[in-house]
């Protein structure tokens, strides 16, 4: 089998705020973006990797969604617990350096640090609570 990633999906509930910080601040580029009936969707990717691409969705899109699971999923969001992405860099401590300098709605969740299983990483959450962990690769 020849299988790739070709989307992922990450919630949003501000897209201007989710466009600034992928676009501006990790410098994604924008492949799609998508308004319809209220919602928006946007589609950013690393200029890189022009086959991998992460879609920025409303999370009540999902027209099968009812209003208890849309509270809670909107709770998740605010607390940062309902979806997130492991992203990946040569130099974790310039990345991090930028991310804490450009004044980006990233909440830092954890600085640069060497894990116990031989990795080292840091975390942040992008501006809808989607916690990002950023890993340092040779």
């Amino acid at each position: 089998m020849d299988i790739t990633i070709h989307q992922s999906f990450l919630p949003h509930n501000d897209a201007a705020a989710s466009l600034a910080f992928y676009r501006d601040t990790l410098g994604f580029e924008v492949r799609n973006d998508v308004e319809y009936g209220g919602m928006h969707w946007i589609t950013i990717g690393p200029v890189n990797q022009p086959d991998t691409s992460i879609v920025l969705t409303p999370p009540a899109a999902d027209p099968g969604i009812t209003d208890a699971e849309r509270r809670t999923v909107t709770e998740m969001m605010a607390k940062g617990t309902y979806a997130g992405i492991n992203l990946a860099t040569k130099d974790l401590d310039g990345t991090f350096a930028r991310l804490q300098a450009d004044g980006s709605q990233a909440e830092v969740v954890q600085e640069p640090t060497d894990q116990p299983w031989g990795i080292r990483d840091c975390a942040f959450r992008d501006p809808a609570g989607n916690m990002i962990r950023i890993f340092e690769v040779s």
